[in-house]
């Protein structure tokens, strides 16, 4: 870049005045928040992430320097809700993952749908393809969910998009293609699941536990010292 592009010194000391009180919007609004998705907190979240780009930007533009911090999913938040003020309609997008943990488990269930069906001709329950497509012709997918390991599945990622439409989608008319027209804008809410999210929360957890053990074994050698041997009245 050259120095005639370069912002000032004053263009950067501003972005940095801006990044100052997007932080105290964003503990304002933490302390007032109304409830888990309060979105007060997510607009100064997204203000605070915002200002700290440029800012950013604007520091190594002036001084070859950057920031020590990150804002993490700012690349791939979903922009600002422009859909219908009131919806007609609504589409819900759910995708969640599984692993096959216990095939023999699975091809059990299947073989007991097959069974209980009673249809003639090759069975599909002696693959592992042939054991998906009849579990989930059987059972509805929340139900799915919620029993994945009676089926044998293993759960992983999931997620959940609540999309706005003026009207709905005419019979037919998405099928081939559920997802290639999602408009990001015209999502109302999400909601996601995965193990990631847990990791910390486990880790956290362990440490608790460490630590509750540790002080049950430091109480009970505490105990120990106080008791009198178990022959020492009959000497």
């Amino acid at each position: 870049m050259s120095d005639a592009a370069q912002p000032t010194a004053a263009e950067v000391r501003a972005a940095a005045e801006a990044v100052k009180t997007a932080l105290d919007r964003h503990l304002a609004a933490v302390e007032r928040r109304s409830g888990e998705d309060d979105p007060a907190v997510y607009e100064a979240f997204n203000q605070l992430a915002a200002a700290a780009e440029v800012y950013d930007e604007l520091l190594y533009d002036r001084y070859d320097e950057v920031t020590p911090f990150e804002i993490p999913g700012t690349e791939d938040a979903l922009p600002p809700y422009t859909g219908p003020e009131e919806p007609n309609a609504l589409s819900v997008l759910i995708r969640r993952d599984y692993a096959v943990a216990e095939p023999q488990r699975l091809l059990s269930h299947a073989q007991r749908i097959e069974a209980a069906e009673g249809e003639d001709g090759p069975a599909a329950s002696g693959t592992i393809h042939g054991a998906l497509g009849l579990l989930f012709g059987e059972f509805e997918p929340d139900e799915i969910a919620s029993r994945h390991k009676e089926f044998g599945l293993e759960e992983g990622d999931s997620t959940l998009w609540v999309t706005a439409a003026e009207e709905p989608a005419d019979p037919g008319e998405w099928l081939e293609a559920p997802f290639e027209q999602v408009d990001p804008q015209s999502v109302v809410c999400r909601f996601d699941v995965s193990a990631v999210f847990d990791d910390v929360d486990d880790d956290d957890d362990d440490e608790v536990e460490d630590d509750e053990v540790e002080d049950d074994l430091d109480t009970d050698l505490d105990e120990d010292e106080d008791l009198e041997p178990l022959d020492a009245d009959r000497r």
